[in-house]
C-alpha cells in the first residue's frame, strides 16, 4: 500500500514537472480574417500564417490605457528586434468608424517609425470587432451609445505559428512584458 501511494505521488509530480516551462495553450484557434491596415492594404491570417504574433485592442481617441499600451507595444517591437526575434504585432482598433487607415497611420507614428511588423487594423463594423474579440480572444469590446470611449480589455495575446492563442498577459500585471518575451523566445526557436 505504501508503495502504491509513493508511486502515485511520483506520477503526479512527474506530470506536474513536465508541464513546467511549456507555454500554456488555450486551445483557441484564431479563425481566418482579413481587414485593412494603416496603409490601406489587406492584412490578416494569410499574412500571419507560420508566424508568431502579438495582438492587442486599442482605439485612437482613448483617454486611458491605449496610449500606454501602444508605448508598450513599441517597446516590445524594439526588444524583439534587438533579440533577433521575428514577431508580428497586430493591433485591432475597437472604434473602426473613427479609426480609418489614415488615422491609424498617424497614431502608430507617435510610437514607432518602423511599421514593417506592426499592423493596425480597421475596415470592419463595430459588431464584427465586438464578436471577434469575444469569440476569438474571449475579451470584451463594447461601445456604449452615450460616450465616445469604448470599453475593452487590456490584454496582450501571444499567438503561435499555427494561429493558436498560446497565452495572454494583462497590461496591468507587473513584469508581464518580461514573461511575454521569454515565452516568445521559446516559440520562435
Amino acid at each position: 500500500m505504501k508503495t502504491m501511494k509513493l508511486l502515485s505521488v511520483f506520477v503526479i509530480a512527474l506530470f506536474l514537472l513536465s508541464a513546467c516551462g511549456q507555454p500554456k495553450q488555450t486551445g483557441r484557434q484564431v479563425t481566418s480574417f482579413s481587414f485593412t491596415d494603416q496603409n490601406g492594404k489587406p492584412f490578416g491570417t494569410d499574412q500571419l500564417a507560420g508566424k508568431v504574433w502579438i495582438a492587442d485592442f486599442i482605439f485612437t481617441n482613448c483617454n486611458s490605457v491605449c496610449t500606454p499600451m501602444s508605448h508598450k507595444m513599441a517597446d516590445l517591437q524594439t526588444t524583439f528586434k534587438e533579440n533577433g526575434l521575428e514577431v508580428e504585432l497586430v493591433t485591432f482598433t475597437v472604434d473602426p468608424e473613427t479609426d480609418t487607415p489614415q488615422v491609424l497611420k498617424e497614431y502608430v507614428g507617435q510610437f514607432s517609425d518602423d511599421e514593417s511588423n506592426w499592423h493596425l487594423l480597421t475596415g470592419y463594423s463595430q459588431e464584427t470587432i465586438e464578436q471577434l474579440a469575444m469569440n476569438q480572444f474571449q475579451t470584451i469590446v463594447q461601445k456604449p451609445n452615450e460616450t465616445r470611449q469604448v470599453i475593452h480589455g487590456t490584454n496582450f495575446f501571444i499567438i503561435d505559428q499555427r494561429g493558436i492563442i498560446v497565452n495572454e498577459y494583462s497590461y496591468v500585471e507587473e513584469s508581464f512584458d518580461e514573461q511575454m518575451i521569454d515565452e516568445v523566445k521559446r516559440l520562435v526557436k
